[in-house]
Parts: structure tokens; sequence; C-alpha cells
């Protein structure tokens, strides 16, 4: 434990990690070529297929348990968790050992790339439905309140390790769903598996970024970024840096280097003794 100065926190680097949502087709995936560093794919989704000119690395994730070794892998162990849990010092030991081949190969990487949160949910699900703590004590039927609620735990957890990641920058993509109420009126939101999971996720990252179509004067529709809470249109964002304009170029490359730029770029103020 120790207490850091403005000086010293300024010196350290820091990732950012960012989470954007936008519906099918808008183009998340080709946000890989837009990016300027050392890059690793995690893809859920086998739908590399529109970037296959891209000239990164990529590892396919098909099981909710090589989601969970990568990110301890990458993340390193949490020193907070016991020894039995994911993301401890024993379960590092184990991944370093059954993956000896990757271990040195992420350090590489200043960027990484996961596609996406809202596949990523599913195979948690399927892993939570399968575990003892989804069936009833008394009867052995399935709980699906319980693996919801194991879903939202272990989505938490997983997301957490890669926030805690202090030199790489993460950025998680997902689709953004429209819903209607009972009076017609439009509603946002990421789809994941699990409410809670959705709701909790904008919470934990820096940015989040809505990718969308919006509409010109002239009627046309342009590919955006919506960084900003309140927007006009109502899509889920936020810009913790308070770097961003409302509406940003598509560009992930620019913008990571304007949230650098302006955030890392202030000098500490020395009081005078």
């Amino acid at each position: 434990m120790k207490i850091m100065n403005s000086n010293e926190r300024l010196k350290v680097q820091t990732g950012i990690k960012m989470v954007i949502f936008g519906p099918y087709g808008i183009g998340k995936t080709s946000l890989l070529k837009t990016i300027n560093e050392p890059t690793l794919c995690l893809d859920f989704e086998a739908g590399l297929l529109a970037v296959q000119d891209w000239q990164g690395d990529s590892v396919s994730i098909r099981t909710w348990n090589e989601a969970r070794d990568i990110a301890c892998l990458i993340g390193g162990p949490n020193p907070a968790l016991k020894s039995d849990s994911a993301y401890s010092q024993r379960h590092y030991e184990h991944v370093s050992s059954k993956y000896k081949e990757l271990s040195s190969e992420f350090l590489k990487y200043r960027c990484v790339f996961i596609d996406s949160i809202t596949v990523a949910s599913r195979l948690c699900l399927l892993w939570a439905k399968m575990q003892p703590e989804a069936f009833s004590e008394r009867s052995g039927k399935q709980d699906m309140r319980a693996a919801y609620g194991l879903l939202a735990q272990e989505i938490m957890a997983w997301l957490n390790q890669f926030q805690h990641i202090p030199n790489k920058d993460i950025i998680t993509v997902g689709t953004l769903g429209q819903y209607l109420d009972d009076f017609n009126r439009s509603t946002w939101l990421p789809q994941c598996e699990g409410a809670k999971t959705a709701s909790e996720i904008p919470g934990i990252v820096d940015e989040v970024i809505s990718m969308v179509g919006i509409k010109k004067d002239d009627g046309t529709e342009v590919r955006s970024f919506v960084c900003q809470t309140i927007n006009s249109w109502g899509y889920p964002a936020k810009d913790r840096s308070g770097c961003l304009n409302m509406v940003e170029e598509p560009h992930l490359g620019k913008l990571l280097t304007k949230i650098k730029t302006k955030a890392f770029a202030i000098q500490p103020v020395t009081p005078n003794i």
C-alpha cells in the first residue's frame, strides 16, 4: 500500500477501458482496422470474416472456462481472492503452466479487443446453468434465478480482471438493441444475457460509446460514435475522461489518441509554500 502524489500518478501508464455498443451490421468488428497499436482480438463470435485482411492476432474462445483462463493470463493473479477462486494466484499458476507458449506472447500487445460481450455472456450463461448452485437443493430442479445471479457475478468478475490491467487498452464491443415500451417509446439497451449484467457493465469501464448511424441535415446517415451521457437520441454513453465531444468519428486510433493526449497531458500545479 502506498500513497501516490500527483506527479507520481501522472507517470503511471494507464490503459483505457472502453465498451462500444452498436446494432448488428454497423461495423463494430471492422474497428479493429482503425487501431494503431499491437492488438490481440478475443474472438467469441467466429466472425472475423469482415476483417480477414487485418494484420493483428486473434484467439478463438469457445467456452467460458477458456474465457476465464485467458483473462487470468493477461491480467495476472488477483491477490484479494481465495486460492480456489478464479483469477487467484493458484489459477494463474495453473494457466501459466498450461499455456506456457502464450504467457510471454501477451506482453507485446498494447490493446485487447473483445468481440463480443454479447456472445461472451451467452457462453457464461451456458456455464452457469450447469453449476451446482443453479439447482435447487430440495427438488434438484434447475433454478434459473440462481443461474442468472451466478451469470452476473461471473461477468463482473471477468470484466473486473481486464479493468485492472494497468498498461493495456481494453476495447469491448457488444450489440445494441432497440426496445419499445407499452406507450411505443423507444429505448436503446445493451444486449447481454441477464438484465443485471447489461445494467452493470457501463458502470465499471471508463468509456461507454454507442456506434450508430446519425442523420445529417441532408437526410443521409453517417456512422458515428455517440460519447456523452446526455444526448438527444437516448443512446447509452459515458465519457469519464471529459475529452470527447458528443459525436466523434468512428475511428478507434484517433479516439484513443485524443483521450491520451488530453487526459494525460495535464501537468500538476506545485503549491507555493
